[in-house]
């Protein structure tokens, strides 16, 4: 992933968000405050980025974000349900209108059969949508994050173009 074309992808959420005069939060886990760091780096971006949520533990999500011991519990943490708890209580716990979370095994350990390292689930939301995902990358720790930072940024333009008006 190149940082040319992130900052691009980048671009293209700030200008969307500042048309609808919208912000974003994001809520991370895997990527360890990545995704703040591509929106962060952009000149300009306090007018749409809120803020960020870097939840590593399971005691940060509940506390932070409201995911509940039950999900995680049944679920782990590195489920498409707790992503989508974490993208609720990111807006609930923010001033933002949009919100993207991640929770994923980067790796190189903490993977297992059913949860394989770079197995990577993500939640986008608005007070009225919901979109989640999990997808499986390939690579060493350092390219599963990227990759996982690269598809957040890339699910959060698909929402708004297909939900923020």
């Amino acid at each position: 992933m190149s940082e040319q074309t992130v900052s691009l992808l980048v671009e293209t959420i700030g200008n969307a968000l500042l048309a609808c005069d919208r912000m974003v939060v994001v809520a991370e886990s895997c990527t360890g405050g990545g995704i703040a760091r591509a929106m962060t780096d952009r000149a300009g971006s306090s007018r749409w980025f809120e803020r960020g949520f870097i939840t590593y533990s399971n005691s940060s999500k509940m506390e932070m974000l409201g995911v509940t011991a039950l999900t995680l519990e049944n679920l782990g943490a590195v489920s498409e349900f707790t992503a989508i708890e974490m993208a609720r209580g990111a807006l609930l716990n923010s001033h933002a209108h949009i919100s993207v979370a991640v929770t994923g095994i980067a790796g190189p350990d903490g993977g297992t059969e059913q949860k394989p390292v770079g197995m990577v689930c993500f939640a986008w939301a608005d007070e009225h949508n919901l979109s989640s995902t999990t997808l499986q990358f390939e690579g060493d720790r350092v390219a599963i994050r990227e990759q996982s930072v690269l598809m957040a940024i890339q699910g959060l333009i698909n929402f708004i173009d297909q939900h923020v008006s």
